[in-house]
C-alpha cells in the first residue's frame, strides 16, 4: 500500500520510533495537532504497515549477564533451496535475534544475544552438525555499544537533489 506522507506523518514516525510509549496527547502536542487527528494519522500509518510494532528497549546489562555477537555466515551452496533451508533453521534459534541476507562475498549477517560464549558455541556447533549447509562462519564479539538509534527518517525521505 503506497501512502503519501506529509511532514507531520514523518515527524510522527520519527517520534514513535524513538519514544513509542509517548502518550497520544503528548505526541499530538509535539506535532502540532489535536489528539483526534493525530490518532487518525497513527491508525492510517499502522494500517499502511509503516508502523509494524511497539516495543520496549530492555537494558540487558541490568537484567542479566549476556554477550552480543555478530556472525558472518557463508553457505556451502548458493542454490535457492540452500538459502531457504538455512533461513528456516535460523528461525528456530531464539538467541539469533536478527539475520540479514547480504551481498559482497558472504551470505548472512546474524546478531546473536546469549548468556555466554559457551552457549553461543553450542548453538554454532548444532548448526554445523545439522544439514543447513553452513560452510564457514566468522564470530565478532561486541565489547561495547557505541551507537544505537532509529533511522533518521527525515533524511531518508528528503527529495534527492542532483
Amino acid at each position: 500500500m503506497t501512502l503519501a506522507l506529509d511532514p507531520r506523518d514523518i515527524r510522527i514516525l520519527q517520534i514513535l520510533s524513538s519514544e513509542g510509549r509517548l502518550s497520544k496527547s503528548e505526541l499530538a502536542r509535539r506535532v502540532n495537532l489535536s489528539p483526534s487527528p493525530c490518532w487518525e494519522r497513527i491508525k492510517r500509518l499502522e494500517k499502511a504497515g509503516l508502523i509494524k510494532a511497539y516495543r520496549a528497549e530492555v537494558d540487558l546489562a541490568r537484567l542479566s549477564a549476556h554477550v552480543v555477537i555478530f556472525v558472518v555466515v557463508e553457505l556451502e551452496s548458493h542454490r535457492a533451496e540452500s538459502f531457504r533451508v538455512f533461513e528456516e533453521a535460523v528461525t528456530k534459534y531464539p538467541e539469533i535475534i536478527e539475520c540479514w541476507a547480504i551481498g559482497g562475498g558472504v551470505d548472512y549477517l546474524m546478531q546473536v544475544v546469549t548468556g555466554d560464549i559457551n552457549s553461543y558455541q553450542r548453538m554454532i556447533d548444532e548448526l554445523l552438525e545439522s544439514s543447513v549447509g553452513l560452510k564457514r562462519y566468522f564470530t565478532y564479539i561486541v565489547t561495547k555499544k557505541v551507537k544505537s538509534e532509529p533511522p533518521a527518517l527525515d533524511l531518508l525521505l528528503k527529495p534527492q537533489i542532483d
